[in-house]
């Protein structure tokens, strides 16, 4: 009986719609509980879905690759529902005229600050120049990350890692620490969060206030530019630092 299970497991686990399965199943039950929770930060479904998809490769012993080509069609559609946030942003053009040098000061000081501090966090841990480049660009969202840090010799994979990381840690402390900032407006809170928390947050802040949910798709797409712009200039820098 066992041998049967395990050929008939082994028979799945070679199947990319198993994988894609899994996948999708596995987030629709985070979503569900996420919302018996009351929408508790803690609960979020991407860090559920990662949690319980990472123990199941590692009962299963299957290698990330296997996984990957099963679901790498929902990794495809990180880059259209990317570009989908334009949606938002554009329905938001008017408030945006009026308040774009604010945003551009809050964008530019967003940005840098999660650049070098990274980077010198990074740096003083010994971290190799691989490493740096790999988390440098943490707070874009994960298509860019991913593209910069495998166009300046960094790893993708450790760049996508650090997205996540950034973003989940992002969403949790997000509404405490804007509200202990007493900070009201959802412009400035979707900004914010767009900026700190890519698409995580975003698709948090889309669930809380169509104004925050806008303006964070706002800061998601600008940073995402920003960052492009700044992190070949991280190379740079380090060496005419002398700091590699």
């Amino acid at each position: 009986m066992t041998d049967g299970l395990f050929q008939i497991w082994v028979f799945l686990s070679s199947s990319p719609l198993l994988w894609l399965t899994l996948t999708c199943s596995v987030y629709a039950g985070s979503v569900w509980m996420y919302r018996q929770s009351g929408s508790s930060p803690f609960l979020l479904p991407i860090l559920v879905s990662v949690l319980v998809i990472v123990a199941l490769l590692m009962l299963t012993r299957t290698p990330y690759p296997v996984y990957f080509e099963g679901a790498k069609f929902i990794h495809f559609l990180i880059g259209p529902a990317t570009v989908a946030l334009a949606v938002p942003l554009y329905s938001q053009l008017r408030q945006l005229r009026k308040i774009w040098k604010p945003l551009t000061i809050a964008l530019l000081i967003g940005s840098v600050t999660a650049i070098f501090s990274t980077v010198l966090i990074a740096w003083a841990l010994g971290g190799s120049m691989e490493t740096i480049m790999s988390v440098a660009p943490r707070s874009a969202t994960m298509p860019i990350a991913m593209a910069l840090a495998e166009q300046f010799d960094g790893q993708p994979s450790l760049a996508a890692v650090a997205v996540a990381i950034t973003g989940i840690a992002g969403t949790i402390m997000a509404r405490p620490l804007l509200n202990l900032l007493r900070i009201d407006r959802p412009e400035a809170r979707g900004f914010a969060v767009g900026v700190t928390a890519h698409a995580i947050g975003t698709a948090r802040a889309l669930q809380v206030h169509e104004t925050i949910g806008a303006f964070s798709a706002i800061g998601l797409s600008l940073n995402g530019i920003m960052t492009a712009i700044l992190v070949p200039f991280v190379p740079l820098i380090l060496r005419w630092l002398g700091m590699v």
